[in-house]
């Protein structure tokens, strides 16, 4: 049998982001659980802001398909979301809206998301920790038809939350990114 596949995209492409340190984080947590982990960059997906006319003009941009597909490649899919104006970010509602419109061959339009686990997770500098992105995440993806595990890691003063290595230093972190991690890794071996 071939090893799992989860696929972690953080939802921010700043430099020194604390999503993309705790996207990083959980992808040597799911190295270390024996998972094959991909981890990109929405900047690598460079999407137009999501319009029907343009759409209904042109179709859906060629980056939403081989995002689509890259999700279609993975077991399950880890998103880490920063939080702004207590929602998600432009640029991961953006790609996952644009996501939801790709449609294939022998293939429903969406079907990428029904078809396998996601987690969420977010980093923030606030003693919230991203909570309120989070929620809204669940609920985008829940429209979706996405199966979102119940775990969800909302990692609070993020700031102070890394080691010089970029690593998760406080045990209560630590445990919830495994906590996690798991989860996810067991809902997608049973949908495999």
């Amino acid at each position: 049998m071939s090893a799992l596949k989860i696929l972690v995209i953080p939802g921010s492409i700043r430099a020194g982001s604390h999503n993309a340190k705790l996207a990083a984080a959980a992808a040597y947590q799911f190295v270390q659980a024996g998972v094959d982990v991909t981890r990109v960059s929405l900047a690598d997906f460079p999407l137009p802001i999501y319009d029907g006319d343009l759409e209904a003009l042109s179709g859906v941009p060629r980056e939403a398909v081989n995002l689509k597909r890259m999700i279609g490649a993975h077991d399950g899919v880890l998103l880490v979301t920063p939080e702004y104006a207590a929602s998600v970010p432009p640029l991961l509602g953006n790609a996952i809206l644009w996501v939801s419109r790709v449609e294939e061959p022998q293939e429903s339009r969406g079907a990428v998301f029904r078809s396998r686990p996601f987690a969420i997770a977010a980093a923030s500098e606030s003693r919230l920790g991203g909570s309120r992105a989070l929620a809204a995440l669940r609920l985008m993806l829940s429209a979706c038809d996405a199966t979102v595990i119940p775990n969800q890691l909302a990692l609070a003063f993020a700031d102070k939350a890394y080691n010089d290595m970029d690593r998760l230093r406080l045990p209560a972190d630590i445990d919830a990114l495994d906590a996690l991690v798991r989860q996810l890794i067991e809902t997608a071996q049973q949908t495999t």
